[in-house]
Formats: C-alpha cells, structure tokens, sequence
C-alpha cells in the first residue's frame, strides 16, 4: 500500500514537499523517476516483497508507480511467455503483464489498486483503478499538463491553481458525496473506478477504456439454487480471504465486530492462521460490541484485543475531517480512524468486511424494494401530513413513515430519501447539471431488465459505495499507515453476488438471506440474527454536547456554508426550529460543520 503521484510537462515540480504529503500513506521508503517530460513519484508501506519491491519500478521503457495489492499475481504470471522475473513483487507483475498483454490483463486483477505507467514504447502514460474504486486516483488534465496523485491534498501542492467548484460543493451537500468523477476543485477529476485512462505522451489527448461494469453481472441469468450459491459463496470467501493472507510478507490480522460480516472473514482465516491477531473496539460511551465479538473470538482461539477508545474529539476532529482533503460527510469515519489508529500499534495488515451489506442486501433500505411496498405506500400518503416526526431512528414507526415519503419520490429524489437522507424534505435544492446527470442516470434504470432490489443495490454500488464508504476506509486505515483488505470485494464474489437470485439477499424482512444461512456453519448462533449496526457514532450527542461549540461557531452568521443554504434555514437548524427529528438535525448540523471545517482548511 502506498501513496503515488505524478506530473507531465509540468516545471519545478517540488518533490520532496509530494513526497511529505502522502509520507503516511508510504512512511517505510521513497523514490522518484524523471524522463523527459514525465515525473513519477512514489511513497511506499511496504507488505509485498519487502527487500526488492521498492518503486518507481522500470522494466525497459517501461516504468510503474503503484498503489494497492493483486492478490493473484503469482497465478497470473504463469501467463507470461517473454519475461523473467526477478522479485516476488506485485508491481513487478502488473508492469510485465500489461507489457505482454496491453489494458486488456487488468480485467483478470483480483485486488485493490490504483497505478501509474510510463509506457514510452507506445508514447502513452496509462493511468487505472480497481473495480470497485477501493483504492484513490485524481487528476487535473489541463493546458497540456497531467498532475496526479492518490490524494486530494497532494493535489493542493501540485495544482497551483486549485480552485473551488461552487457547483459540485452545492450538489455534494444535498447528497452527502461527490458524484461519479467530480471533486471540490475545478478541473480536477478522479479516474473512475473499473476503468483505464490513457494520455498520449505529446498532445494529452484522453482514451478510456471501462473493463467492469457492475451492470453486466446484474443483468446474466440468475442462481436459483440455494445449496449452489451458498457454497460457491463460501468457496469464493475461503479463496478471497487465503489469498489476502497469503499476499503479504508481514502480519495480517482483522477487525472483528458483532456482526456477521467480519465474523465470517475471522472464522474462515482462522482456519489458514493460528491465533489470528484480532481487534474490536469499545467506546467510551455509546458503542461496544465486545461481548458478541468475543463469541467468535473465543470459538476460533484468535489472539483477541479489545481496545477501549477515549475520543479527544475537540482536539482531533479537524485533523480527522481534513485528512478526506474534501468535506465528507459519515459521521462513522470518526471511530474508523481510532480504530485504525489503535490497530496499527499491533498489525500493519487487517481484513474488514466492507461490500458485505451492498452486495448480498444488508441494508434496512432495500426491504421496501424487495417487498413491493413502495408501491403499496403510495396509497397512504394522504395521511403523511397528520402523522408526528419520529426521534427514533431504529423504530417501525420511524421505518414506515420514510416508507411513505418515498413512495411519493422518483429518481434522484428518490435515491437521496433512501441512502444519505440529510436534506431530503426539509430543504429545497436547485438543479445543477450533475442533479440533471444523477437524475438520468437513475430513471434510465427504468428501462433496464432488473428488479427493484438489483437496481437499488445497483445504485449504492455505483454512488454512495465508492464515494463514501470505501474513501472512509482508505483514508481512516492510510492516516494511520495501516492497510485495509476487503475480502468481500474479490474478483469472483463482485461478478458472483448480482447474479444470485433476490430472495437470497433479502426475503420479507429478513436482510444478508445467504450469508445468515452461511453463518450458521461457522458462528455462535446468537451472531447468526442479529440486526446489522456498524460503527453507530452519537451523533446526536456531538453535536449537541461534545462540539456543540466548534459547530455552532462555525456556523455563525456568514458562514461558507451560507454561501449553498440560506442563513434562515441554517439559524432554525441551530436553534430547533425546525418540525425535523433530533437526529435528522443532528446530521444536517455535522455535514455543515464538516464543510466549514473543509474550507477552512483549504484557505
């Protein structure tokens, strides 16, 4: 795992303050290459092939810089018929397979990657990311100059111009994330994930090449044998999880929670590792657990630290928002940074379970989708304006009252009401062309051959995912120079899970069908049923106790956010004016003060 970036025809490129930029992402070595008009430069955690996989790597007129793992390298180099290898490096791989076989060897990759490559054979520098944009890849391709890098803030050194994309900022508030390719900044823009971006050497000018689309995988013929797809599941997990155990020369271990996901991941590594180094955590306060964790701990003898977590938020919350190197929103990127913070003084590798909820259902939201409610509550919207607010977010009242709202919704409305819901009903948005885009984007799926449920999970997979929950964890674990891997998001289990059939995601009301019946074989029974939670931050609690000061002078009169919401409406937020539940305030009131935090961090 490391931090890259790199320049094309751009002078005085400052070297040394990029590579400070991204020393967390990389602190165990550095390097750079310099030809001609092209500038690599790397920053390296080394995992892989410790003593000979240091980059920049050059291969003939072939040069690589490289971010992330390819779990099935070695397989892979069974392919190759022209070269010898000399390391055991992925790196290594990667450069020698696309010299043999061009772009079209990424779409066998099984890993998390963003990479670089200086091809001077073809005068072209390629730039690609992985499937499902686990791994970070920005740029700005402007006045024939090409500036990259893993990270936004190294964007800030690179671009001497970088200024701010009032419209992208405007739509990132009333969605919660940075749709697609768009960032804060004007004319910077991110590789998207599955694709291949390349830039001829002299003119800059752009091919794309898109080598996986989740839609194509929805879209085949579906599993209705329940026996076959829970074993081709396990199967698929046992070889994901063996191979990101395997891939690496230093020790993994695993974040272990109360739930089925990352219960799973330790009770199958288990069988390939002896005391695997687990880790769970405990908040002071509100979040813990322990005591379920501790089940599968104790039936798989893993060598189990739970770790107690006193947050200094009013110290560190800046630091923590401001790694994102944009205004970001989820709360849960909070005690994702502790607990990579914590982790990191016991494993420099750790398996989580991210992709679980978005690939085989395991979210609340995709109940009413797989179960033709929103099409039964449309009849009761005529009583939505008598019914009061709830202030409870986990209760059925509350459920069928975000039901109702729903049914009334159509595209981007729609998607918004049902994931991020910030601003939804309480704050009326203009349109921007990328409402407009998003908007499209969503209602073309009427025209698609799939269900409601594949076309929810379709959206979350190619909106709020990427942009939200798999950036949380880059950035929480690659803060702390901490490597996260996904076991759920492997080659075979991306192309595998969109074509199970719907009742084996969710049936009735009943979430994760085919991984609570998986469970079974390995966990303790009282894991097997219990409602997913994830890292529940008191947001209420911040925001209206712990900062309630950073945030309500941050939103004084004449905010930045005031420039997006008007004064009036950001004034009855503060001061419950609003006919809104206390945790819907509460997240409103946290995106805004992660914005300002943003802005004043950019000035």
């Amino acid at each position: 795992m490391c931090g890259i970036a790199g320049t094309v025809n751009s002078k005085n490129t400052n070297i040394d303050r990029i590579l400070e930029s991204m020393y967390h992402r990389g602190p165990d070595s550095k390097g750079h290459f310099k030809d001609d008009n092209v500038v690599l430069i790397h920053s390296r955690l080394s995992i892989q092939d410790v003593n000979n996989g240091c980059q920049p790597f050059k291969i003939g007129e072939y040069v690589i810089i490289f971010n992330g793992e390819i779990y099935n390298h070695k397989k892979l180099r069974g392919k190759s018929t022209k070269y010898k290898y000399k390391t055991d490096s992925d790196t290594e791989t990667l450069l020698a397979l696309y010299i043999e076989f061009g772009i079209s060897i990424f779409k066998e990759f099984d890993g998390m990657f963003a990479f670089a490559i200086s091809d001077r054979k073809k005068n072209k520098i390629i730039l690609g990311r992985d499937r499902t944009g686990k791994k970070p890849l920005y740029f700005q391709h402007k006045h024939n100059k090409l500036l990259f890098s893993s990270e936004l803030n190294t964007m800030k050194i690179l671009c001497n111009d970088l200024n701010i994309d009032n419209e992208e900022v405007y739509s990132y508030i009333r969605n919660g994330f940075f749709y697609s390719d768009t960032t804060p900044y004007i004319n910077v823009k991110q590789v998207k994930p599955g694709h291949i971006y390349s830039f001829d050497l002299d003119t800059l000018k752009l091919s794309k090449n898109n080598y996986f689309k989740y839609i194509d995988y929805f879209k085949k013929e579906k599993v209705y044998d329940f026996d076959y797809a829970r074993n081709k599941v396990d199967l698929l997990l046992h070889d994901s999880i063996k191979s990101r155990l395997i891939a690496s020369d230093v020790e993994v271990g695993a974040f272990l929670s109360g739930g089925i996901d990352s219960s799973l991941i330790v009770a199958i590594a288990s069988q390939y590792v002896d005391q695997l180094k687990t880790f769970t955590v405990r908040f002071e306060g509100g979040y813990d657990e322990s005591y379920l964790a501790n089940l599968t701990a104790q039936k798989y003898g893993t060598k189990h630290t739970v770790i107690d977590i006193t947050m200094n938020l009013k110290d560190d919350i800046e630091k923590i928002l401001l790694n994102y190197g944009e205004p970001f929103m989820d709360n849960s990127a909070v005690p994702s940074y502790y607990v990579s913070k914590a982790a990191k003084q016991h494993v420099k590798v750790v398996l989580n379970g991210d992709g679980a909820d978005e690939l085989f259902g395991g979210y609340r939201r995709y109940i009413p989708h797989a179960n033709n409610m929103l099409k039964i509550a449309k009849y009761l919207t005529y009583i939505e304006r008598f019914l009061p607010n709830s202030h409870q977010k986990k209760s059925l009242y509350n459920y069928i009252l975000r039901v109702i709202k729903m049914s009334k919704k159509k595209g981007l409305d729609s998607y918004n009401s049902s994931a991020a819901n910030i601003f939804e009903d309480i704050y009326k948005f203009n349109d921007t062309s990328t409402f407009v885009q998003m908007d499209e984007m969503i209602r073309d799926l009427d025209n698609q051959t799939m269900t409601d449920l594949s076309k929810s999970m379709y959206l979350d997979l190619n909106l709020i995912f990427p942009s939200v929950m798999l950036k949380k964890m880059d950035i929480a674990t690659m803060s702390n120079s901490i490597e996260a891997r996904s076991p759920f998001l492997s080659k075979g289990i991306l192309e595998f899970a969109p074509t199970l059939h719907d009742k084996f995601k969710v049936s009735k009301f009943t979430t994760k069908v085919l991984l609570r019946s998986l469970s079974k074989k390995y966990l303790p029974p009282l894991l097997v049923d219990q409602p997913k939670s994830g890292f529940e931050a008191p947001i209420k609690k911040w925001v209206e106790d712990d900062l309630r000061e950073n945030v309500l002078d941050s939103l004084s009169t004449g905010s930045y956010s005031s420039t997006f919401i008007e004064d009036s409406f950001i004034s009855k937020l503060i001061n419950k004016k609003l006919p809104i539940s206390d945790e819907k305030r509460a997240k409103a009131l946290w995106s805004l003060y992660g914005l300002e935090v943003w802005k004043n961090g950019h000035n």
